[in-house]
């Protein structure tokens, strides 16, 4: 299986997300099925069925996390030398031409994206226009809604 490149932020997030699962939440969906178990019949039993259904999300999950860990390559960008392009992991300040609206943008991997938190796949359209140039360089994206023009004003690796 290929690797999937990942920020030290975003491993860091799944692992503590794991930690989670497997020390709080299994043990307390074993209390839970423990619990209903003692009620009796568990063909009509409700709360068994739902703690069960509950274990085997949380099983899943697990399984994914570790998985994803298992082949990540974790990326630093704070230990690279800044040479101004934009790389994956590198935090990028962007101007919209037409709206000069201003956006700072993080470009990760693709399990770490979350568009509301600013944080884009390195797999989107953005992203892909975006690496490999400097600032004060103008990008077009090619959006769905059409293309956008872009200015880029600094490219930090933090």
């Amino acid at each position: 299986m290929r690797q999937i490149p990942m920020t030290l932020l975003g491993a860091e997030r799944l692992r503590e997300e794991l930690e989670y699962l497997k020390n709080v939440r299994r043990p307390k969906i074993i209390s839970d099925i423990a619990e209903a178990r003692a009620h009796g019949d568990l063909k009509e039993n409700a709360e068994y069925h739902a703690a069960r259904e509950q274990q085997g999300f949380c099983e899943g999950r697990i399984q994914e996390i570790e998985a994803k860990l298992s082949h990540a390559q974790i990326i630093d960008v704070t230990k690279m030398a800044n040479n101004g392009r934009v790389i994956f992991g590198a935090t990028v300040k962007v101007m919209n031409l037409d709206t000069e609206e201003e956006v700072v943008y993080r470009i990760v991997g693709d399990d770490e994206a979350d568009f509301k938190q600013n944080l884009i796949s390195v797999n989107s359209p953005m992203a892909r226009g975006l690496i490999g140039k400097e600032a004060d360089d103008v990008v077009i994206v090619k959006a769905p809604g059409g293309d956008i023009e872009f200015e880029i004003l600094s490219v930090e690796y933090v």
